[in-house]
């Protein structure tokens, strides 16, 4: 079991600490081993940048954890030592964690699974999941989903687990290829000259998600009549504030909701989506480095983030 865990020290650094073994358990709380755990790309980048409302050093970031149950206490019931678990709890990266069941922690149980590597990104499946249920999609609506990173393609993959039409788009081929790869039902280029006319002609959306920050969105989306009656839209990217025209909402009795974070029922969709094959987290896992390589990793985020994408740490 490693000891250690990372922090953010300063602005844009890194640091590796040594969080010391396990005290004793209680009767209802339980002890994680970590075998992986994932990046959140841009809660991390912006915490560790001190951008937005973020900005307190030292500071500990990160909240998708894989892990082994490596003991239990004497009132646990339902997890035994060996279990593997999902930790969405926002402790940061950490070799080990104790959590106590009773108090309701955001703690599933994983199926047996070949690869239990693929369930390190579960929590930033989990946002996307939350704001595709939150928007109530259904079968056969139009989804729109503007900027297609990590969270993007999860909530892309979430609206085709919801039998809706998806359109994507970005401005990173690359990420492109990706939706192409994943058979979503329209890729568009931002870059395309044609861009506003193609969204004409494939909207309105019923349920618009944006995972890109793009400060105009609303604007966009009220000019170009992207909204269908009775729609929502989700600024799902972190934002410090958000202005919106009033009759994006007013002619199209729309609303505007939000996914910050989930809950055990959501991963327990998204785990559905895995298990059957729809949402595909293997097409996300761009790099799996050891933790001992999180500061270069880091360095990469924080320098050139558009170099990474799906980033998971083995702690073996």
């Amino acid at each position: 079991m490693r000891t250690i865990a990372l922090q953010f020290s300063a602005r844009g650094e890194v640091e590796v600490v040594d969080d010391g073994l396990p005290r004793e358990l209680g009767p209802t709380e339980v002890l994680i081993e970590t075998v992986y755990s994932g990046i959140t790309n841009g809660t991390e980048r912006h915490a560790m940048m001190a951008e937005h409302f973020w900005g307190v050093f030292p500071g500990r970031h990160g909240y998708q954890h894989v892990g082994r149950i490596a003991a239990v206490g004497s009132a646990v019931q339902g997890l035994v030592p060996g279990d593997w678990t999902f930790n969405g709890e926002y402790v940061g990266h950490r070799g080990w964690n104790i959590l106590d069941v009773a108090a309701g922690p955001l703690l599933v149980k994983l199926p047996e699974s070949r690869d239990y590597r693929e369930y390190a990104l579960l929590g930033v499946a989990g946002v996307a999941m939350k704001a595709v249920r939150r928007l109530c999609v259904r079968p056969a609506d139009r989804v729109l989903v503007t900027g297609i990173g990590p969270i993007g393609v999860f909530a892309a993959m979430a609206g085709r687990l919801h039998g809706a039409e998806v359109t994507v788009t970005d401005l990173n081929e690359r990420r492109l290829r990706i939706a192409s790869e994943q058979g979503f039902d329209h890729a568009v280029a931002v870059s395309d000259p044609d861009y506003w006319d193609k969204l004409k002609e494939l909207g309105p959306f019923d349920a618009i998600i944006d995972g890109s920050g793009y400060q105009r969105l609303f604007y966009d989306i009220f000019d170009n009549g992207l909204l269908a009656y009775g729609g929502a839209v989700c600024p799902l990217a972190v934002r410090l504030e958000t202005t919106f025209p009033w009759s994006m909402l007013h002619q199209t009795d729309g609303r505007i909701e939000v996914s910050c974070h989930f809950g055990c029922d959501d991963l327990r969709v998204v785990i559905h989506g895995i298990e059957t094959g729809v949402i595909d987290p293997g097409a996300i896992i761009t790099h799996t480095v050891s933790i001992d390589e999180a500061k270069s990793i880091y360095a990469v985020m924080r320098d050139s983030p558009g170099d990474l994408f799906g980033v998971v740490f083995d702690w073996s």
